[in-house]
């Protein structure tokens, strides 16, 4: 059978004689189910960035800036549980970049956690297995399996230190530095290629946008989580592309593509839209 690794690769665990449809149509059952998970990306309802005392939309308790993380101050009739342990008065929650990362939970279907910006900045990001979006979800549309967008490419390391600046839809218009492993080039159509992946856990992450973008398939862009292989190869199966996080919420912020990565073509592959029970967008 087919399985996904923590950096969003298919791995082969068994049954390598599946046909490249079959490996598609459970890569695609793992995604719908996915996205509908404790931390998935359709759980997501709040992410608030704390600079100050303040109260904390959807969620009870004051909360306050701390050096690792966030403070919050409740009552045991709030209900705020940090690391197995009922708030009376004021806890530290720890942020996820820490070594021993906080677990918060508000209620049967909602629990949170801290994150850290590179400025050094703590945001509560809250989830709810029983969000309005995961209660309106009905699939993530995709294209039918198209070989012809499953391109061999060269992956050519960069010298050590390499990077890019990629903008995000909420910093207007910043750039964060990314570093960039190698160049990843190929030529399709009689049209030359050189893209730019940054690195993401054990994978490079491709982030990309094509002329379908905006009209057929999400308008911000797509990812493609891809590995080099030792020859110096590098496949790109556009087949496994998959819509950002902020397709699912406009709580997350998410990376924009970079020239490079901007394909005049239509790429008529991976994931589209994500949809309604009712078959209408969740999100434009």
């Amino acid at each position: 059978m087919m399985d996904f690794n923590k950096d969003g690769l298919m791995t082969e665990t068994a049954a390598p004689t599946l046909t490249p449809e079959a490996k598609l149509a459970l890569f695609r059952e793992r995604r719908d189910q996915a996205v509908v998970q404790q931390n998935g990306n359709l759980a997501l309802t709040n992410t608030q960035w704390v600079d100050a005392e303040q109260t904390i939309w959807g969620v009870p308790g004051r909360w306050a800036p701390h050096e690792d993380g966030l403070t919050v101050t409740a009552t045991a009739a709030d209900n705020i549980v940090v690391d197995g342990v009922l708030v009376e008065g004021s806890a530290v929650v720890r942020s996820k970049s820490d070594e021993s990362p906080s677990a918060i939970v508000f209620g049967e279907t909602v629990t949170g956690f801290v994150i850290k910006s590179p400025e050094g900045n703590h945001a509560l990001r809250v989830w709810d297995t029983n969000s309005p979006a995961i209660q309106e979800f009905g699939t993530i549309d995709a294209y039918a399996y198209n070989p012809d967008w499953v391109i061999t490419a060269t992956f050519t390391p960069n010298p050590e230190g390499t990077t890019l600046g990629f903008e995000h839809i909420k910093d207007n218009g910043q750039e964060r530095e990314q570093p960039i492993p190698g160049d990843i080039s190929f030529t399709k159509d009689g049209i030359d290629y050189s893209l730019a992946a940054f690195k993401s856990g054990r994978a490079l992450q491709l982030v990309f946008a094509d002329a379908t973008s905006g009209v057929d398939t999400y308008s911000v862009g797509r990812f493609l989580f891809v590995a080099p292989n030792p020859d110096g190869t590098i496949v790109l199966d556009f087949n496994l592309a998959i819509l950002p996080p902020c397709a699912f919420s406009y709580n997350f912020n998410c990376p924009m593509p970079p020239k490079q990565n901007r394909f005049s073509v239509a790429i008529e592959a991976g994931e589209k839209n994500v949809l309604k029970k009712d078959g209408s967008l969740l999100h434009d």
